[in-house]
C-alpha cells in the first residue's frame, strides 16, 4: 500500500520540478551572457548587410520559424514592440530558421510581420548563438553587447519586458 502511493507522489514531484526548470520564466536573464559582445553575422535587411551595421541602435534579436506555435503566438505582439521602438532607436530584427522559403514568406505575409527579418535556413546564426529552442530571443545594447537572453515566448508589452527594453533604449 505504501508503494502505491509513494510512487504517484514522487512522479508528480518530479514532474513539478522539471516543469520549473522547463519554464521560460525560470531560464531568464542568463546573467553569464550580459556584456559579451554580440556575434556579428551577415544578413540581407533594408539598410543592413550584417548585424554590426545595426550598431548605435537597441536590437531585439528573435529567433524564430514559420512551424514553431509559440513563434507565431508572440508575432504580434513583436509587431507592436517594433512599431514601439523603433522612433527611439530600437529594432526588432527576426532570424528565422525556416528551411522552406515558401513557408516563411507566407508566414510574414499572414502574420503582417512588420519588423525586418532573415531567413537562415543553414541555422548557422542559432547555432553560433547556442539557441537551443525557438523563439529564443536576445536583447543587444546600442554598443552590441549583449544584454539579456530570453527563452520562448513573450509578451513584449509586460511591465518586466518592457522595463529591460527601455533602460537599453535611455542608454548612449
Amino acid at each position: 500500500m505504501k508503494h502505491k502511493i509513494l510512487g504517484p507522489i514522487a512522479l508528480i514531484l518530479v514532474a513539478a520540478v522539471l516543469y520549473v526548470f522547463a519554464a521560460p520564466s525560470y531560464r531568464q536573464g542568463e546573467p553569464s551572457l550580459a556584456g559579451r559582445k554580440a556575434l556579428d553575422f551577415g544578413m540581407q535587411i533594408p539598410g543592413a548587410s550584417h548585424l554590426s551595421d545595426l550598431r548605435g541602435k537597441v536590437v531585439v534579436l528573435n529567433f524564430w520559424a514559420s512551424w514553431c506555435p509559440p513563434c507565431l503566438e508572440e508575432t504580434q505582439s513583436l509587431n507592436t514592440l517594433q512599431q514601439n521602438i523603433a522612433s527611439r532607436g530600437g529594432v526588432v530584427l527576426g532570424i528565422s530558421v525556416d528551411e522552406d522559403k515558401d513557408a516563411y514568406e507566407k508566414f510574414l505575409v499572414d502574420n503582417h510581420v512588420i519588423f525586418p527579418t532573415y531567413r537562415d535556413a543553414s541555422k548557422k546564426t542559432s547555432t553560433d548563438y547556442g539557441t537551443s529552442m525557438f523563439p529564443e530571443t536576445y536583447l543587444i545594447d546600442r554598443q552590441g553587447r549583449l544584454a539579456r537572453k530570453i527563452v520562448g515566448p513573450q509578451d513584449w508589452q509586460s511591465v518586466e519586458v518592457m522595463r529591460s527594453i527601455d533602460v537599453l533604449l535611455k542608454q548612449n
